[in-house]
């Protein structure tokens, strides 16, 4: 038994090995050509620009010039979309938003294409409109929406502010007496590649905080996104449909998922990245509606979860279709987390309950090392897998979770996989193949080259 036991880890690590070096290879293939336009943006001294005084090869338009006004009451959006006008079609320009002012801008969609080198510098405010029953019709969804841009750098110390606090108020999650009804996300990066958002602060969001949309090579370094705990489907950052993203250097704290990534989005990283309070770090919801859901080469590097209700969650719904494949959890720490690591095949966001259905989005190659910490809930580890579409080689390496006043476990259903290394809770109930383990002969020195192949791999 022991024998095919080692035979089987040394498969699974193969097949693992295999997908994720070649999702290395893929990502730093993907990130080449970004990483030069980065060094180019940043070769023409984009985090140098002196607003106080004239600077070589660049265009300033300040939206006070365009009649903003900066009081927080007055209604700037057309100062906005007219300096965004100017900007967006002059060579080497930077659209600022001055610091110490208030801007109040109804929903707007800024549209490129625009020229290169385009920098969006935000030192001051901006804030939405408080009142839901105001709100732009045709704009139900989004307040700052940009669409179509390329090579395109948001940075600065400002904030972008939501003024959710009504829109919160009026949801059926808040009130089930009130009507189920979307709103809208604070800031959206839409059919875009090329963009960089840095130190930015996004908060009190009317819904989602800040999505990114059917984008390619984005980077978000140095931001902070705030909303209160309580505040309904405030996800932090959510993708969708993207690929080449990285999430880096960035706290969180939500009412919802702090990073959420969703159907048609590959090769995501995150690294150093503070949860809490919030939902945890999820990949999903999948499958809702009978859909079909892929996302795949997903990697979690460095990070800290203080407070949240989930830690790394998968959740799918049943009767979707589709795989989630090739995630990587690492180096991550809890503290005071309920359910630290979970894959849920039966996630049920509804007001009544959810049929049984037997297809469902297919969940493999997933691994976790490194993990440590606190529980709140007595199952630090929850494997829910369908048993029509099981769950198959789940890693687990260095695991070590604890609860402050009892004991914890590990729930397992129809989940395939192994740990190794210390394992607290102990996963003895992931269940492993005999058909699996007599594919692949190996020798113990092989399972121990392929782990350390694996763990050194970056996507």
């Amino acid at each position: 038994m022991m024998n095919k036991l080692l035979v089987f880890v040394s498969f699974v690590l193969v097949c693992l090995t295999s997908v994720s070096a070649s999702a290395g290879k893929d990502f730093s293939e993907s990130f080449e050509n970004f990483t030069e336009l980065e060094d180019e943006l940043e070769g023409g001294r984009m985090d140098s620009v002196s607003w106080g005084s004239a600077h070589v090869n660049k265009v300033i338009v300040n939206v006070d010039g365009f009649g903003a006004v900066g009081d927080g009451v007055s209604d700037d959006t057309q100062a906005f979309v007219n300096a965004w006008n100017k900007a967006c079609s002059t060579d080497r320009s930077v659209l600022l938003v001055p610091q110490g002012r208030r801007y109040l801008v109804n929903a707007t969609r800024f549209r490129g294409p625009c020229s290169d080198k385009f920098v969006i510098q935000i030192e001051g405010t901006i804030v939405a409109p408080d009142e839901p029953k105001s709100w732009d019709p045709k704009n139900q969804r989004n307040w700052l929406s940009f669409y179509n841009l390329t090579k395109v750098y948001f940075q600065g110390n400002g904030v972008i502010d939501g003024s959710g606090s009504k829109w919160w108020a009026a949801s059926c999650k808040k009130n089930k007496t009130n009507p189920c009804r979307g709103a809208p996300t604070a800031l959206t990066i839409d059919l875009s590649s090329a963009v960089r958002v840095k130190g930015l602060t996004i908060q009190n969001s009317q819904q989602m905080n800040f999505v990114i949309s059917r984008s390619n090579s984005v980077r978000v370094i140095d931001v902070k996104v705030s909303s209160p705990e309580d505040s309904p489907n405030t996800d932090g950052i959510h993708i969708t449909d993207s690929t080449t993203v990285l999430v880096q250097n960035c706290k969180i704290g939500t009412g919802d998922d702090c990073i959420s990534i969703v159907n048609g989005s590959s090769n995501i990283k995150m690294k150093n990245i503070y949860c809490g309070p919030g939902h945890g770090i999820s990949i999903g919801s999948l499958g809702k509606d009978n859909s079909t859901g892929i996302v795949e080469k997903i990697v979690l590097d460095k990070a800290f979860l203080r407070g949240a209700t989930n830690g790394l969650r998968i959740k799918t719904w049943q009767g979707g279709s589709g795989y989630v494949r090739s995630v990587r959890y690492q180096d991550v720490r809890m503290e005071d987390v309920s359910n630290p690591i979970i894959i849920d095949q039966f996630y049920c966001d509804s007001p009544t309950s959810c049929q049984n259905q037997t297809s469902a989005v297919e969940i493999s190659q997933i691994m976790y090392r490194n993990i440590t910490g606190t529980s709140r809930s007595q199952k630090a580890m929850k494997f829910a897998c369908s048993d029509s579409v099981p769950c198959t080689h789940i890693v687990l390496n260095n695991i070590n979770l604890q609860k402050s006043d009892g004991t914890v476990e590990t729930y397992c259903n129809s989940a395939a996989g192994f740990g190794y290394g210390y394992i607290q809770p102990s996963a003895e109930c992931l269940s492993s193949s005999d058909k699996d383990a007599t594919i692949i002969p190996n020798k113990e020195a092989d399972f121990i080259q392929s782990t350390e192949h694996l763990i050194h791999t970056e996507l």
